[in-house]
């Protein structure tokens, strides 16, 4: 296959320049004062611009003081108007797309509106961003001398009355639907297969279809792309997946940590060839790419129809929080993260905590979830934490997790209360389970001063607790779930025992 990356490098360069651009507070603020700006006046005659008065609002603190903080339940009655096609109700005109996510408390999913220009100006824009990032990194890149391989959803959904012409599934799937015809050209496998709601049949589709291409690029869910790569070492027969495709270079991975399953990639790939940069896309937005590939953070992009917000931590929670709009962030601090957007979500809290790396420019790690934590104890123990923790006890001890939860075990008839870790492994750890938590108990502590400090003598809280989950149990409850596929996520941490209750009753 001809290599055109020569012919495309100088317009993925371009966006790549302006996107450094945006390197201060000043231009940050300048920036995101223009999309602001552009949402409300686009929105103005809609159902909820009319409720808010959008064209009274002339800055950003009038916003802020005329359009209250949303969650999805508040919003759920309009997109369903949405869904049904009525238009004009939460962005201008008809949406016929919407991608399905994890549900709520009044719902098992939410369905959040794809509209052409949340395509366009964010998704799209933000996969050409990450892709420059890279490229203005690696000179020598043959990126586009082969194709690409996405891991996608389907439009599997659970709604009995979806209209003609209107597509529910997943946000990959749509994005894959959509794509320029000509994009099609460098990308595996095709529609046919990519669209399969059926993983038993797509998974072998998949490899199938991937096995002879000349492969230079990844781009999916680290923990479901193990799996692929796993199936098509098996059917190529070989230990290296360059073995395979001797010209892969970059994995464009996100959804979940990576640091978990950095050392299972290691493990089957040339080092030495392999580039791995982290997205933070989700259903409703893609918001940060990683621009520098030493370090995991990434820049916000905040010229892409999404306007941020953010929610301190210890303000999580009150009836009237403290908001601060992205140019008065601090660097350090962890925040609630909020977006108002061209898909219609206006003041959306997302549910996503993020880290402040740095504000020069505005660069974050996600921290992760508003409900995705333990407190039982006042730990205070992040999902970053465990990952983190997680991460060096399989470095430590030559371990593999395919997947874990974890969740509090309240004191009872004299036990100490404790973390209870649910794991599935790739690797058992060779010392065994129980030094394996002996050692990710020390790392916990190593990250977590909250958690080191009612560790300290065993006094109020107890070592955590590992239960082996055996192969396969979490993709079970996944599929008992309804929500088996590549885009779906297991729940890291919980405050309640609902989650690994509901998995650990599967074993």
């Amino acid at each position: 296959m001809l290599n055109f990356t020569h012919i495309v490098r100088p317009y993925f360069a371009y966006r790549a320049a302006r996107t450094r651009r945006i390197d201060s507070p000043a231009a940050t603020e300048a920036a995101q004062r223009r999309v602001l700006a552009w949402l409300l006046k686009r929105a103005r005659h809609t159902a909820i611009g009319e409720r808010y008065n959008f064209p009274a609002i002339d800055s950003y603190r009038s916003y802020a003081s005329a359009v209250p903080l949303t969650e999805y339940e508040a919003i759920r009655s309009d997109v369903m108007r949405m869904v049904k096609g009525e238009k004009d109700i939460l962005w201008p005109g008809r949406c016929r797309r919407f991608a399905q996510s994890s549900g709520t408390s009044g719902g098992k999913s939410k369905y959040i509106p794809v509209t052409d220009e949340a395509l366009q100006r964010n998704h799209y824009a933000g996969g050409i961003e990450a892709v420059g990032a890279y490229l203005s990194h690696f000179p020598h890149s043959r990126l586009f001398g082969g194709k690409c391989l996405i891991l996608g959803g389907s439009f599997a959904n659970e709604l009995t009355d979806v209209p003609a012409g209107v597509c529910v599934g997943d946000l990959s799937a749509t994005l894959i639907d959509r794509i320029n015809p000509a994009v099609n050209l460098l990308r595996v496998p095709g529609k046919d297969i990519a669209l399969m709601p059926d993983w038993n049949r797509k998974l072998p589709a998949l490899a199938e279809a991937a096995l002879h291409e000349d492969i230079t690029n990844i781009s999916g869910v680290p923990s479901w792309f193990m799996t692929v790569l796993r199936t098509v070492l098996e059917r190529a027969g070989a230990s290296s997946i360059h073995q395979v495709w001797p010209n892969l270079e970059v994995f464009f991975h996100g959804g979940i940590a990576f640091g978990p399953y950095r050392e299972q990639y290691r493990a089957i790939t040339d080092p030495s060839r392999m580039h791995y940069f982290e997205n933070y896309n989700a259903s409703e937005g893609f918001f940060a790419i990683q621009d520098m590939p030493e370090s995991r953070a990434m820049r916000l992009l905040t010229d892409s129809g999404i306007f941020f917000e953010f929610i301190p931590l210890d303000c999580l929670g009150q009836p009237d929080p403290r908001v601060l709009p992205a140019w008065e962030v601090e660097e350090g601090r962890t925040y609630a993260m909020v977006i108002s957007s061209c898909n219609g979500l206006w003041r959306y809290m997302i549910g996503d905590t993020v880290r402040i790396q740095s504000v020069a420019p505005l660069r974050i790690t996600i921290a992760g979830r508003t409900n995705s934590f333990i407190n039982a104890f006042g730990e205070e123990l992040m999902v970053w934490n465990a990952d983190a923790a997680l991460a060096k006890a399989c470095e430590r001890t030559g371990a593999a997790a395919a997947n874990y939860t974890a969740a509090p075990v309240y004191a009872s008839c004299g036990n100490k209360g404790h973390h209870q870790w649910l794991i599935e492994w790739t690797v058992s750890p060779a010392c065994g389970n129980e030094a394996f938590a002996d050692i990710l108990d020390e790392e916990l502590q190593a990250v977590n001063s909250d958690y080191q400090a009612k560790r300290a003598g065993g006094i109020f809280l107890a070592r955590l607790e590992l239960t082996e989950a055996p192969a396969g149990l979490f993709d079970h409850w996944l599929a008992s779930t309804g929500k088996l596929g590549g885009q779906r996520k297991i729940p890291r941490l919980s405050n309640d025992r609902r989650v690994i209750d509901g998995i650990l009753a599967l074993k």
